[in-house]
């Protein structure tokens, strides 16, 4: 069993930024992909951005390229959110979600492929 926890959330100005933190409670993080996924009110929700097992690959949705980054610590058990330059529209629940790969390069990027899901954080920006 899995669990991820989110922390680092809040309200931050247009242009701010801030950074998200996954931190999961498994003795071998290290096997399992990690991405972040975000639903605003209304809406679906939306891929952001995942990393490989290892961390050396990654994926990010056309939206927050350049503007986000994902990384991980693989002896803390942890993932990160670096996002800048942020948007009023990026508003939304953050949730970060594990599942465990074979390969060391693979980075799901839909929803249906994770098994393990965090609660969420809330961001706010505004403009």
């Amino acid at each position: 069993q899995v669990q991820l926890v989110e922390s680092g959330g809040g309200l931050v100005q247009a242009g701010g930024s801030l950074r998200l933190s996954c931190a999961a409670s498994v003795r071998t993080f290290g096997s399992y992909a990690v991405g972040w996924f975000r639903q605003a009110p209304g809406k679906e929700r939306e891929f952001v951005t995942a990393t490989s097992r290892s961390g050396g690959s990654t994926k990010s949705a056309d939206s927050v390229k350049g503007r986000f980054t994902i990384s991980r610590d693989n002896a803390r058990n942890t993932v990160y959110l670096q996002m800048n330059s942020l948007k009023p529209e990026d508003t939304a629940v953050y949730s970060c979600a594990a599942v465990a790969t074979g390969l060391t390069t693979t980075v799901p990027e839909t929803a249906e492929r994770y098994g393990y899901w965090g609660r969420g954080t809330q961001v706010t920006v505004s403009s």
